[in-house]
């Protein structure tokens, strides 16, 4: 594993502001990193900030981890995707997709289903498709396209498509049928289980965010217990912090939260939960943590830098370079 192995995601920075983006890919190129990637919920479009990132940052990969595929349909992803790619032809466009949380799809005023391993087979075949350059007409469960053809031309790179997976269906579905797989929240004592998942379907490149924040224990910890209550909250999460070995928080916060106890909920999330997940601590033990993961089989870990505290650019920073020296 290189340097360039490493990436480093804004999805959880957009407290600093959309121009930032491009002050935090410049200081993550400096310090070796490979790729940024951001997010796409209720706030900043994905493309758009990566778009500004190539023109100042030109080295690195653009990943999104997540765009929705309830929101994006396979067409306008392949368009987004494949304009990034013809503008920045000598990096790679990791368009990473997946299924969006009821409380965005409400948001956007999309619909949930209850379908979901079969809509992302669905989705990512038709997104082949389309990037394919050919003429594409498609009759699916979910989609139905008619004389689609992408009028953008690719020369030899194109765009790889990461899908997001929690479950083992999904896990398994993504070896399948994507190039690679992003895998979020989970301790690295649970990456082996899911990649071995991964395995089962077939040899899709493994990504995943690493949450991590230089600071203060005492002072970071209230904040990371409200990120992981509002995660463990969400059925999908939550099946998974149960499976990782975090039954007892995730049953017990639920409990207090369904008694309208939201102070009892958050508090539920153990100090075990948060160092296995949101890890916070000093530059040195930020590297070991954003090395366990590499050590459990990541090959590209994303760093997910956790901007707890007074200067949340001071600890974004420090934490970009505690995990650079994992590598």
């Amino acid at each position: 594993m290189t340097a360039k192995s490493l990436g480093v995601t804004f999805g959880s920075l957009a407290v600093l502001g959309p121009p930032a983006i491009v002050s935090i890919a410049e200081t993550a190129a400096e310090a070796g990193y490979g790729s940024i990637w951001t997010v796409e919920a209720n706030g900043t479009d994905a493309f758009s900030l990566l778009g500004a990132v190539a023109s100042r940052v030109p080295s690195m990969s653009l990943g999104t981890g997540i765009v929705p595929a309830q929101v994006r349909t396979p067409p306008l992803a392949a368009m987004s995707a494949a304009s990034l790619q013809a503008l920045n032809p000598d990096v790679d466009i990791l368009l990473g997709v997946g299924v969006s949380a009821p409380g965005i799809l409400r948001q956007h005023g999309a619909t949930t289903t209850d379908r979901p391993i079969a809509l992302m087979r669905e989705y990512v075949a038709l997104l082949r498709e389309c990037l394919s350059g050919e003429s594409v007409t498609f009759e699916g469960d979910f989609f139905n396209v008619k004389r689609f053809r992408l009028g953008v031309r690719l020369g030899d790179r194109r765009p790889k498509i990461v899908m997001a997976a929690l479950g083992p269906q999904m896990l398994k579905l993504a070896g399948e049928i994507a190039d690679g797989v992003l895998l979020n929240y989970l301790p690295s004592s649970h990456v082996g289980s899911s990649i071995e998942q991964v395995r089962k379907g077939g040899g899709a490149e493994i990504y995943a965010y690493v949450h991590a924040a230089v600071g203060e224990f005492e002072a970071s910890q209230n904040s990371a217990r409200r990120d992981l209550f509002n995660y463990a909250m969400a059925d999908g999460y939550a099946n998974m912090f149960r499976s990782a070995g975090f039954g007892d928080e995730v049953d017990e916060l639920r409990e207090r939260q369904k008694a309208r106890d939201r102070d009892g909920a958050v508090a539920a999330v153990s100090e075990r939960m948060i160092q296995a997940i949101d890890f916070i601590g000093s530059e040195s033990e930020v590297t070991s943590f954003v090395k366990s993961y590499i050590d459990a089989g990541i090959e590209h870990p994303v760093l997910m830098p956790m901007p707890w505290g007074q200067d949340r650019r001071a600890v974004t920073d420090a934490t970009i370079r505690a995990a650079a020296q994992a590598i």
